[in-house]
């Protein structure tokens, strides 16, 4: 979906989510514990939420589809993927243009 290309294509780091999942939760608190701000959309907040959670499945995420991460484009997965990543010590390397210095 254009809406899903055009959100990771323009920023950083994007994180799909439901307003209601813990998953995605703790994902964002991660993230921002990390010092790092990502653009946080809630398809269940979005009118074309179905539709975008559909595309979500089609590029690979797992189902349930949310959280979906995308670091520079890239699809790094759920919360899985993230947190394995995180305790390898190779999600901060990833995640390091996109800290901020406070």
């Amino acid at each position: 979906m254009e809406k899903i290309k055009s959100l990771v294509s323009e920023n950083g780091v994007v994180i799909f989510t439901k307003s209601t999942c813990c998953l995605c939760y703790a994902v964002k608190i991660l993230f921002q514990e990390l010092g790092v701000s990502p653009v946080v959309h809630e398809i269940d907040q979005d009118p074309h939420g179905r539709d975008m959670e559909k595309a979500l499945l089609k590029q690979g995420c797992n189902s349930p589809p949310v959280p979906a991460v995308y670091i520079c484009g890239k699809l790094v997965g759920s919360t899985n993927e993230v947190m394995s990543l995180h305790l390898s010590g190779s999600l901060i390397p990833l995640l390091k243009p996109f800290q901020s210095l406070s």
